[in-house]
């Protein structure tokens, strides 16, 4: 199932700069038997200059932030996490009063084995432009980028592309950035970059961590 969705996933450039962005995460009771979510609207209410040859970078506005809660009804499987994760993501989505131009996911894209991680398999229900952003590296080998904020390198799975590894600010671990659906490589950099405001996590992300981060008891 895995393989036949990720022939779905669309490598599409974006049509203009995102007016609305949400930052999605879930996580997991200690025992495991709940999932929690959380789905954050942000709206890009401006874009700054960074540092001399650094990304332009946005300016937000906090819209709305909502979550959602389940029973987890799915085994632990590696390579399996989004058949786990997705129910409880795709519920706190359904209660956002506007759907965002783009979405942004703590998880995996294509840089998956079988290229259907957490946001590129949520992208397809979705139907929107959705970049994953994970803190670590599933699967591929890269070289590490340069040091300064901006700086990157491919993530490879042999001949292969399918992620990079970025620098969201100098000399902090980059993040492992990938296409979930509808958008190019590129364009995932770039908005990772201008999302990443002041720290290494992408603004949408960061709060959509620390509101999932407040439900688990």
């Amino acid at each position: 199932m895995q393989r036949r969705l990720a022939g779905e996933v669309q490598f599409t450039p974006l049509e203009g700069t995102p007016k609305t962005v949400a930052g999605l995460d879930c996580a997991f009771s200690k025992d495991g038997k709940r999932t929690f979510a959380a789905a954050v609207l942000l709206k890009v209410v401006g874009s700054r200059g960074g540092a001399s040859g650094s990304p332009e970078g946005f300016e937000f506005e906090l819209v709305e932030t909502v979550t959602a809660e389940q029973e987890t009804r799915f085994p632990y499987i590696p390579g399996l996490l989004s058949f786990r994760e997705a129910p409880v993501c795709l519920e706190a989505v359904e209660k956002l009063a506007r759907q965002p131009d783009l979405f942004m996911i703590d998880g995996q894209g294509v840089a998956h084995p079988r290229r259907l991680g957490l946001a590129a398999h949520l992208g397809l229900f979705f139907d929107k432009p959705t970049i994953g952003c994970a803190k670590s590296r599933l699967i591929g080998k890269y070289e590490e980028p340069g040091q300064e904020k901006g700086a990157y390198s491919l993530l490879c799975d042999g001949p292969e592309v399918i992620g990079a590894v970025v620098r969201t600010r100098s000399r902090v671990k980059p993040v492992f950035v990938s296409v979930g659906n509808k958008c190019t490589l590129e364009d995932a950099i770039r908005i990772a970059l201008a999302c990443a405001t002041k720290y290494r996590i992408p603004e949408p992300a960061r709060l959509a961590h620390q509101a999932v981060s407040r439900l688990k008891p």
